[in-house]
């Protein structure tokens, strides 16, 4: 199937490989790649439209069910335009259904320079944690494809790395920001709290927000998992690229006990 998660068949329509097998079912896609996916088409429906080059600040995922690899559909569309702020909605769909629904905020870019700085502490970088198989825990084929270096202090609660040399679409350069993205998804399971053939615990959506773009291949997380006594759950994460922090993540859980 090539070394990539997608293959584009026309304007609107690609073919996920292999690569993209999940973590629960090996059969149905990791929604990870798809949420790069949606970030490369709305930078390129954003770039389409306008010369200015808005920054995204914020990608807010729903996850409405699951969908086997094959054949998706994509459709991007211009919720709220603006002079300066966009808010851009696009939508993945497998034989008419839609699967994944993402709301992006885009706003200008301006010289802050002086004003820039956080609190939130960096990581310790890729070379100083230990590597870590993910494929001891996860099977399906996007867990096989990625790298990923953790320190993990105590089950629900790690600091990792990940990076993949699979490209998110076949013959289709895309930004540091989507490939950034289509990581984003692994976080729920690099610091599992129960072990996954006990209960199961998938997440329904995704939020990050961005205070900066994203530079180079690794993507860095300092992930908490709680779960709650009702049923729900949530991992919470600050991200980072190699810079240093450059915004937060959170992903609302549905905990299902199987024995």
């Amino acid at each position: 199937m090539g070394d990539s998660y997608f293959r584009r068949l026309d304007a609107s329509r690609f073919s996920a490989t292999e690569h993209t097998g999940g973590g629960w079912d090996a059969d149905e896609q990791h929604v990870a790649p798809s949420m790069g996916l949606l970030v490369h088409l709305v930078e390129q429906d954003r770039d389409h439209r306008r010369e200015d080059g808005l920054q995204v600040a914020r990608l807010s995922y729903d996850i409405l069910g699951t969908v086997p690899v094959g054949v998706v559909q994509a459709d991007v569309r211009v919720v709220r335009p603006g002079r300066t702020i966009d808010l851009v909605e696009a939508t993945l769909s497998h034989d008419d259904r839609p699967y994944i629904v993402l709301r992006a905020w885009l706003l200008t870019s301006s010289d802050t320079q002086r004003l820039a700085g956080t609190k939130v502490p960096p990581l310790e970088p890729p070379s100083a944690l230990p590597a870590w198989d993910p494929t001891t825990i996860w099977p399906g084929g996007f867990i096989g494809s990625v790298e990923v270096r953790r320190a993990e202090r105590e089950p629900g609660r790690a600091s990792f790395w990940v990076r993949t040399d699979t490209t998110l679409l076949d013959d289709e350069p895309v930004s540091d920001l989507a490939r950034f993205a289509g990581l984003l998804d692994i976080a729920n399971g690099m610091t599992v709290r129960a072990d996954p053939g006990a209960v199961t615990f998938p997440n329904l959506d995704l939020t990050a927000h961005l205070f900066e773009r994203p530079t180079g291949e690794w993507v860095g997380f300092d992930t908490t998992v709680s779960f709650g006594p009702r049923g729900a759950g949530l991992t919470s994460s600050t991200i980072h690229d190699q810079r240093g922090p450059i915004g937060t993540l959170a992903q609302s859980l549905t905990l299902r006990p199987t024995v």
